[in-house]
Order: C-alpha cells, then structure tokens, then sequence
C-alpha cells in the first residue's frame, strides 16, 4: 500500500512529541545544561497565554551576554595591539640612536642610558663577561663586567629570560638594582673572537616583563648592538 504524499514516517528510534513533552516536564531544567540547543530552537511569541514559557527572552539575554564577550574581546584585542605598536615604535627609535651614534663611547652611553629613556626603562646594562685576560676600556656605570660563564648561569640555553616579581641582582646592575623589580636579559654574541655579552633591561614594575610576552623586537634591538659593537671594534662576524 502507498504512502501518502507529504507524508514523512517517524523513525523508529525517534521520540514521539508526546514522549519529548513528557521528558521536559520531567527534566525541567534541561535547556539550563543544553543552553546551545536555544539557538535551534523557534520561540512562541510573546503571547502564548497562561502556562506557556517566552523562550525569546532568554534567547535575547543569551545573545546580549554573547556581544558583551564579544565587546570585551575586541576591546583586549585593541589594547593589546595598541601597546604592541607602542613597543615596536619605541624599538625602532632605539636602533636609530643607536646608528647614529658618533664614536664607540657614544654608543655604549647611548646603550646604557639612553635605551632606557627610549624604551620606558628604570634600567640598562651591558653585560661584559671577561676572557680573563683583557678588561673592557670604557668606563661608565652601565657596563658590568661579569666572571665568564654568568651569562650561561642566568640564561642557559636560552636566548631571552623574562622575568616578573624579582628583585634586581646587584651582580648585573650594581647600584640600580634596588630599583628593578621585573626584567629581560638577552644574550649578545658580537664575535667568534669575544667572550658571550648580555643586556639587561629592568623596571620598577613587577609586571612590566612576564613569561607571556614575546620577544622578538628585544631580540632584533640584541642583534643591532651586535653589529653596531662589532663594526665600531672593527670585529668578524
């Protein structure tokens, strides 16, 4: 015998309408654990009569929840793009200081003060670790000159170390570091023919350098101070 046209059978393991009815009344708080299924679901209208509950309501306070997430994401995005702006703008005017410097005692100044003015900084070294043999002939406060292997104890293996929450280590900052309370180190190799270097860049802020947070632009400005050292000291690569 032929089906009706129009006519759509119920599988056999579908519930029936009375069957789902049942299982709702049952499981009133059902849609509270299965919230996504509002989504697919058609609201009644606002009036249905007595007894009849407006899903529109919860649909729309659902959605309104959704936009507020939405609304904060975009706005952490923003920020977050603005200060990565901020910070590469600053990188960028640092390596033109450091290009335009006149000698090489002008260059190691501008490494150890006038990084730290260009990048928001309570403090800048450059770590010198010595061969045992030679010291370093300039002069100035921002230079440590450090026993050899501190820059493999402080970093490792590692190229970059960020670190939050610390009180500065007066080894790489000497009488600065009372001020530094977080802090980045990045490894300087300027030549096969000198031993490993190391800046070191510390802030007031417990917080201003974190495990999170990239490093390629601190490790773009290393590579700059090498080069620059090595052509001003007349090095090989």
């Amino acid at each position: 015998m032929g089906r009706e046209p129009g006519h759509t059978p119920h599988r056999k393991d579908a519930p029936t309408a009375e069957e789902v009815h049942a299982y709702l009344r049952d499981h009133p708080d059902f849609l509270v654990h299965h919230g996504d299924l509002v989504h697919h679901l058609t609201p009644p209208s606002q009036d249905r009569g007595r007894g009849v509950v407006d899903l529109q309501a919860y649909m729309v306070e659902r959605l309104r929840g959704e936009v507020r997430l939405l609304k904060d994401q975009q706005r952490e995005l923003i920020g977050t793009s603005r200060a990565n702006m901020n910070s590469q703008n600053r990188i960028h005017a640092a390596v033109l200081f450091l290009l335009d410097a006149q000698s090489f005692e002008q260059l190691i100044q501008t490494i150890t003060t006038d990084l730290a003015v260009l990048l928001d900084l309570d403090v800048a070294c450059l770590i010198v670790e010595s061969n045992g043999q030679d010291t370093p002939h300039v002069q100035t406060s921002g230079v440590r000159v450090v026993a050899p292997g501190t820059v493999d104890r402080w970093l490792g293996k590692a190229d970059v170390a960020l670190n939050a929450d610390i009180q500065g280590d007066p080894e790489l900052y000497g009488p600065g570091a009372g001020l530094v309370r977080s802090e980045v180190l990045i490894r300087l190799q300027v030549s096969s023919e000198t031993p490993d270097g190391m800046l070191a860049f510390g802030s007031r802020e417990p917080d201003s350098f974190h495990g999170g947070q990239g490093t390629e632009l601190v490790g773009f400005l290393a590579r700059v101070v090498e080069r620059v050292i090595r052509g001003w000291l007349e090095l090989p690569a």
